[in-house]
């Protein structure tokens, strides 16, 4: 239906016709914007109940610590020399607690950390770059004694390995790199987190993620990130896909994600003066974190560097080629006199 609201009287009065036109495009514009606020009610209330039912589901399985006044959630397990784990983007300390810590825990103390803003662990203002989340990860081991442990990162964990390595090198004996990023690359960033990365995709894009995508999404991603191998029966299960889909941990992800790229090119060029042997475990087929990229790269950068490379293992090498990260970690441990 059109409205047409033409004036037919002089300019110092309003038409009977116009008068009601005015009435209607304003209730029009009163309804609408009722409409937009219960769609905004109804949203937040979703996506709060989402959060609520995986919180439910997939409780805090550690204990907590406390650096600069944010919470650090932690997983320990086992005995023997200490061994950090950090996860990669949209992980979690259940992650690394499917398939390689119980492959470890018999000969490591392991600490499974939900990196700042990820899982259980609060967020640092402005999402936190890899050197802030190194930060808080060194000081929050160093609560659980672990004063010099081996530091193992997957994924986007290896860069604040990274980080952890160049910017506090004696806090650590070894450094373990699965299928991490390190050398400064030329993709554009993702549209879903340039989206939610940006200001007003933070503040309407995130709830719309977290009310009305299903945690069936996220698992039908798992096949990309493992691809070209099998996604394990139950680790989405075991993951809970739906932490990754509460808007605080969304929001910081994406900043994260989005501040990546400058971050490392800022880091890369301090690479030779990491000191501790290293371990880089890298698959060929990795289609998320580019084998000659970054693995080759950065074994010609790092001074005790040993590169292994998986031939035709995609990107989650510590899920689906458990017992070679386990070699590698074994491997810095005896170079690094823990054994």
């Amino acid at each position: 239906m059109r409205i047409f609201c033409t004036a037919t009287g002089s300019t110092r009065s309003i038409s009977p016709r116009r008068l009601i036109c005015l009435k209607l495009v304003s209730k029009a514009l009163i309804i609408l914007a009722a409409l937009g606020v219960l769609a905004a009610l109804v949203t937040l209330w979703l996506a709060a109940a989402h959060e609520r039912e995986v919180e439910a589901a997939y409780p805090p399985q550690g204990q907590f610590v406390m650096v600069d006044g944010l919470r650090v959630h932690a997983v320990v397990r086992g005995r023997g020399p200490d061994l950090v784990m950090i996860h990669g983007s949209n992980g979690n300390t259940h992650d690394m607690s499917f398939a390689l810590a119980p492959a470890l825990e018999q000969q490591f103390r392991v600490i499974l950390f939900d990196r700042p803003g990820l899982g259980y662990s609060d967020a640092i203002p402005g999402g936190g770059s890899i050197t802030q989340q190194a930060d808080i990860l060194q000081r929050a081991a160093q609560k659980f004694g672990a004063d010099s442990p081996i530091v193992l990162g997957q994924s986007y964990g290896g860069a604040v390995a990274l980080a952890w390595a160049v910017e506090v090198p004696t806090t650590l004996s070894g450094l373990v790199l699965v299928a991490a990023p390190g050398i400064p690359w030329t993709t554009p960033l993702d549209p879903v987190y340039l989206v939610t990365s940006h200001p007003i995709g933070s503040a309407l894009a995130v709830p719309l993620l977290t009310a009305f995508v299903p945690d069936r999404t996220v698992v039908a991603a798992f096949e990309d990130v493992f691809a070209p191998q099998a996604v394990p029966e139950t680790f989405a299960q075991h993951f809970g896909v739906g932490l990754a889909l509460r808007r605080g941990s969304m929001r910081a992800n994406a900043k994260q994600r989005a501040n990546l790229l400058t971050e490392i090119t800022a880091l890369a060029p301090r690479y030779t003066e990491i000191s501790v042997p290293t371990g880089i475990v890298h698959g060929t087929a990795d289609s998320t974190v580019n084998y000659d990229l970054h693995a080759v790269n950065l074994a010609q950068r790092i001074p005790q560097a040993q590169l292994h490379t998986l031939q035709g293992i995609g990107h989650m090498p510590h899920h689906v080629a458990t017992a070679d990260v386990v070699a590698a970690v074994e491997a810095v441990a005896q170079r690094s006199d823990l054994r």
